[in-house]
Formats: C-alpha cells, structure tokens, sequence
C-alpha cells in the first residue's frame, strides 16, 4: 500500500474550509476550539469539518487512533513534532535576519533538524508494533524517502557543514575602536588562569556587579562584521555554506510536512478525551453503518458541556439511547431545563464525531453514517426579513425536508413555540409525518406531547425529576410516554399553586 495520508484512505479526499451550519447549534465549534486549543500553527479545524464519506474511511482512521494510544507510539510522534517545530522556527529566523550569513546559518540548523526528525522517527517506526494501515505505509515511505538521494545528500552535506563551522577557531584582536581578526594558532587562553587567581576571593553568593549582556537572535553590525571577517579566513567552508543554501532551498519533502500537520488531528482529540477520561467519562470507537439505521449509544453525554463542567469539578450526566427496527425518530419531551436540548446536542455530536472517525463519548456506541444533517434549533425573530417567528419556523423546515435524502438526520429543537397547542399539534404531525415518510433518522425536542405517539416510527423520551421533589432536574432522559405530568407539578410548586399549597392559603 503506498501511502499518502494519514487521515484519508483515498487520494481524492477533499478538505472543507467551511464551517458546517450545524455546527453552532450542536456547540461543535466550542468543541474544535478546544480541540485545537494550542496548536494554531496548524489549523486543525478543517479537518474536524470534513467528514468521511466511507465506512471504510473510517475504519482506517480509527485503526491509526488505536496505534497513537500505544504511550511508546505517541512519545516518538510528540518528538517528531517538537523537532519539526523547531525546524519551522529556525526557517522563519532565516527568513527575517537581516545578515546573508546569519540567514544562512539558521537555515542549515533547520535543515540539521529536520533531517534529524525524519532519522529518529523512521528509526522509532521500525522498532514500533503497527497495525493501522495508515502507519504501516508511512513507515514504509519514511524509510524508503530517507535512503533516497536527496535526503541522504542533504542530511551528509549538514552535518558536514555544522561540523565543520563548529571546529573554527578566530583571535580578537581590540584595539580602541579597531578589531583585527586572525586565525587561531595554539595562543594561549588566560581565562582558566584568571578565574583560578580569583577564586580565593570569592565569599559564597553576593551581589554581582556584572553587565549583562543581552541575547538577540540578531547580529548587530559589529558582529556581522567580524563574521564577514572570518569568513575571509575560512573561505572553503562559507563558499560551501552559499552553496548548500542554494541548492537546497526546498529540502522539505511534502509527505512528511503534511503528515506532521495530518497526525495532530489524531493527538489533539486524543489528548482531548484523555483530559475527560480523567474525570471518569468513557470513550469508545463506535461501530458505524451506511445502511441500519438502528442505533445505540450507552453511557453518552454532551462533549462540549461536560469540557466545561469538568474544569469547573462539577459532575456529568450521561444517558442511553436506541433505535430499533422501524423506530426512527426520538421525540424527547418533559420539563424545561431537565436537559432535553443537550441530549439532542448529544445526538448530534455523536454522529458527527463518528463520521470523523474518531472515538466518541459513551462506552458502547452503534451509528449511522449520514449524508447531511440539519439542525433547527429555536431562534428569535428576524426583524430585516419580516417574517414571524412561526412563518421562519415553517419556511425553514421546508427548506431543511427539500434538501434531506433518506440517509440524512433532523434534529429540531423547541419549534412552533410560538403558536397555539392546536395549531402546534397540527403543523407538528404534519412534519413529522414527512419525516417518517422520508424515512430520516431524527430527534424532535417538544412540549407537545402527541407527537410522541405518532406510530411505531416515533419513540419517546423524557427529561425526568427526583421523585420526592418535582422541582429538582436529574438530567437524565429516559423511555417512557411523555405525561407531562412532571412539567406541571414543578410549576405548581414553583408557584404555590398544589391542592395542598392553596388549602393552606384559603384556609379560614
């Protein structure tokens, strides 16, 4: 297998630059922020927008993050980021020096660097236990790229040079304002003389007097001066110095710089995950279909609120889910704040992660690889188009059932709030009766309850209370008809208004 990515299976794959809608709805762009968090250098967050299209696909990507959760794997790959990171800051030092040979000089430690980079991680890759495929055909294009000539001539011809500049040795000669450079010939150094003269008296730590001089990548005029000089003396050497940045001005090789970008997509995550899998919150590598649409997810949660309830040391609820044979929409009702839109954020998240190819929250996890998927989530009224609340709730899920395809998922959020229970109950059947008959998968939270028991295509959940006070959300939502019982009594204690709160206050 010859290798090109380490994200993509196919050499067609395309990466979209373009946020998706959705993603501001499920709080996936507060997710990839995270993500990414760090690494801006480089620009992660395509990746995390582009799904893969294949089961396939994924199955290669989730067989490169099985390999990088091995600790030996992932130190090797974190060294070869910190020395290609070196390497790209020592290419921009030699960009933006002002000295020709100043330039040059940083330009052959970049090229030290990365040859050095690409030596140690191919040396790490032979000895490693690979089993993606991902991995093993890098492995095999980093050893045959660095037997090739053009790296074995660059990686020679560095450390030939660096060598060779290390060894020269010149003599200062200050006089006033003049300074005479000369080559090195055996003169003696008095500085282990004058230090050892001098140590008598010193008297432990004391206050020192000494100026300190200040450490600039830059050379000053004076310094680019005695360079020049001692250039004239070593004329071999520097004229090979001109030499080596001139030829090899392109050393990098494109499949190794994009792979350094390509595997922080995998380390990112998982580095990620591990910070909530700290606090006790499971992740697995779900299993994917393009064609079930049955479902299930065990122990699941919200990632973007549990990232910020963990740094605040606060817990996570998670939850379950299924779908099975002709079920296909969850219709999820139940009291206000009980957690109902962050379960559908949940629904969502899970399949956009699986479609990345990447480990998502739960322990146990079955999904649907979709087409497109539609978020409509609740909004205020637009006062530029003029429209109602209730006609943009209507245009827009008739936009979103225009474009959606068999394979695609819905998840609406709290519409036709705005109208009456009649007329909620009505337009709400109509829709979902749409959705049924494009055989979508999809998770409709409402209050009204009759859509939950629309037919066998419908399931409902709900967001539950403790038992013993009404009032108090557990955040978890469960199977069981929608009753709407929960919703009223917590608003009937809110307010004082229970048979026993008004006999209390109409009591003679």
């Amino acid at each position: 297998m010859s290798f090109h990515s380490i994200l993509f299976d196919e050499t067609s794959a395309a990466v979209e630059h373009d946020q998706p809608s959705y993603f501001t709805d499920l709080n996936l762009d507060q997710v990839v922020t995270a993500i990414a968090a760090g690494r801006g250098e480089y620009n992660l967050a395509p990746f995390f927008y582009t799904r893969l299209r294949t089961v396939s696909a994924i199955a290669y990507r989730q067989e490169v993050m099985r390999d990088l959760q091995d600790d030996a794997l992932s130190a090797c790959i974190a060294t070869f980021a910190r020395q290609m990171k070196a390497m790209r800051e020592h290419l921009r030092q030699s960009k933006s020096m002002h000295y020709q040979r100043q330039k040059q000089h940083w330009f052959l430690d970049a090229a030290a660097t990365y040859c050095d980079a690409v030596t140690t991680l191919g040396a790490d890759l032979a000895d490693a236990e690979l089993g993606s495929r991902g991995f093993c055909a890098f492995r095999d294009h980093l050893a045959s790229y660095a037997k090739s000539e053009a790296f074995t001539t660059l990686a020679t011809e560095a450390n030939r040079l660096r060598g060779q500049l290390a060894a020269i040795q010149y003599c200062l000669d200050i006089s006033g304002n003049r300074i005479r450079v000369t080559k090195y010939d055996r003169e003696v150094d008095y500085s282990a003389e004058v230090l050892d003269t001098f140590a008598k008296f010193k008297q432990g730590a004391v206050k020192s007097y000494g100026s300190k001089f200040p450490d600039l990548a830059e050379m000053d005029h004076v310094e680019a001066g005695i360079l020049d000089l001692v250039a004239k003396l070593h004329p071999d050497v520097f004229a090979s110095l001109d030499e080596f940045a001139d030829t090899h001005n392109e050393f990098l090789d494109r499949t190794v710089t994009a792979f350094d970008r390509e595997v922080q997509f995998y380390t990112a995550y998982l580095e990620f995950a591990g910070q909530l899998g700290q606090a006790g919150l499971g992740f697995c590598y779900p299993q994917v279909s393009a064609e079930s649409k049955e479902i299930s997810v065990s122990g699941t949660f919200d990632v973007a609120l549990a990232n910020k309830l963990v740094s605040q040391h606060q817990p996570v609820v998670c939850n379950d889910f299924f779908l099975r044979g002709p079920e296909r929409i969850l219709v999820v009702s139940g009291p206000n704040q009980g957690g109902k839109t962050t379960f559908a954020r949940t629904f969502g998240q899970l399949h956009h992660l699986a479609s990345l190819g990447l480990l998502v929250p739960g322990t146990q996890a079955q999904l649907f690889l979709f087409d497109r998927l539609f978020t409509h989530f609740e909004r205020g009224e637009n006062l530029q188009d003029l429209r109602g609340k209730l006609e943009d709730d209507l245009t827009r899920i008739h936009g979103i059932l225009g474009q959606a395809t068999a394979s695609s998922i819905v998840i609406m959020n709290e519409i036709l709030t705005s109208t009456t229970l009649q007329d909620a109950v009505f337009l709400g059947t109509r829709v979902l009766e749409q959705i049924i008959d494009l055989d979508l998968l999809c998770v409709c939270v409402t209050f009204v309850d009759e859509l939950a028991s629309l037919g066998p295509a419908t399931v409902s959940m709900t967001s539950t209370v403790v038992p013993q006070n009404p009032a108090e959300r557990t955040y978890r939502i469960v199977r069981k008809p929608a009753d709407g019982l929960a919703y009223a009594l917590a608003i009937a204690e809110k307010y004082r208004l229970t048979y026993r709160a008004l006999r209390e206050r109409v009591r003679p």
